[in-house]
């Protein structure tokens, strides 16, 4: 049960990732500290969210 709490705590960590790599794209300007930070938020939430989607997928639930 540890790894799927984990699993979903990875993966909303992720999402919060990707959103905010989107929510610098589309506020735009230009320059190579927006796109370190879009780079950034994408790659590290991308990371997050499929680690997390592979442990929740992964871990079988043990009956009590």
């Amino acid at each position: 049960m540890e790894k799927r709490i984990l699993g979903i705590v990875f993966s909303l960590m992720g999402a919060i990732g990707l959103i905010m790599a989107a929510i610098t794209f589309v506020n735009g300007g230009s320059g190579t500290r927006n796109v370190k930070l879009i780079v950034i938020y994408a790659v590290l939430g991308a990371v997050f969210f499929f680690a997390g989607m592979g442990l929740i997928r992964n871990t079988k639930d043990k009956p009590s």
